[in-house]
């Protein structure tokens, strides 16, 4: 049986990842493809724990939130139930909105990177996508649909940090250029073009 492919979506907060996922998604359902749609954190009681943080509910360093999304993304990848890993086997497509990039990129700004990136593709639980899509658009952008969108802010939504955010993708993805397939998709555009723009790139996934 054909292993499914595995495809990570990326972007700051407000560059209309959901969006895109979703239109990804129906793409492929209508190509006949069978198709999970995840994200992370997951819904697990250490998911849970993290979204607790994101929202400022409990204080926690960079090195401690790292370890925490680890423990998540193995039981994301290996878990008997809905792990990524037992859907790629059956041939299911997963798409997911977030993955190791996010914490080389959020967490990887206070934290050590190199340590944030060891702990992660050196872990034999962790699969490692097909491809990567990274939305990138304007912080002034981003911030703009967050607050017409969002009830309150995460500790990590504000435009300085996003600017960090911003950089620290593009100096991982760099880093990973030679060893994994990530494409940068203009995300300031309509959302049609954007959409037209991912599925050729699905389209050149072997």
């Amino acid at each position: 049986m054909e292993k499914g492919k595995f495809i990570v979506f990326e972007g700051l907060d407000g560059s209309g990842k959901g969006t895109q996922i979703n239109l990804l998604v129906e793409e492929m359902k209508k190509r006949g493809r069978r198709v999970y749609q995840t994200a992370e954190p997951t819904e697990s009681s250490t998911g849970g724990m993290i979204r607790d943080a994101l929202a400022g509910f409990v204080k926690r360093d960079e090195y401690e939130l790292s370890a925490l999304f680890l423990a998540d993304r193995i039981f994301h990848n290996a878990n008997p139930k809905n792990g990524i890993k037992q859907f790629l086997e059956r041939g299911i497509d997963v798409v997911c909105d977030r993955y190791y990039y996010s914490s080389f990129a959020y967490q990887g700004i206070d934290a050590d990177l190199d340590w944030v990136m060891s702990l992660n593709l050196g872990c034999p639980e962790i699969i490692r996508p097909d491809l990567c899509i990274f939305l990138d658009a304007d912080i002034d952008i981003c911030d703009d649909r967050i607050g017409k969108n969002r009830f309150s802010r995460e500790i990590y939504e504000n435009k300085e940090t996003q600017c960090m955010v911003r950089q620290r993708f593009l100096e991982v993805f760099k880093r990973l250029e030679n060893s994994e397939n990530i494409r940068i998709v203009n995300a300031a555009r309509g959302i049609s073009e954007v959409s037209s723009d991912i599925i050729e790139i699905y389209d050149s996934v072997k």
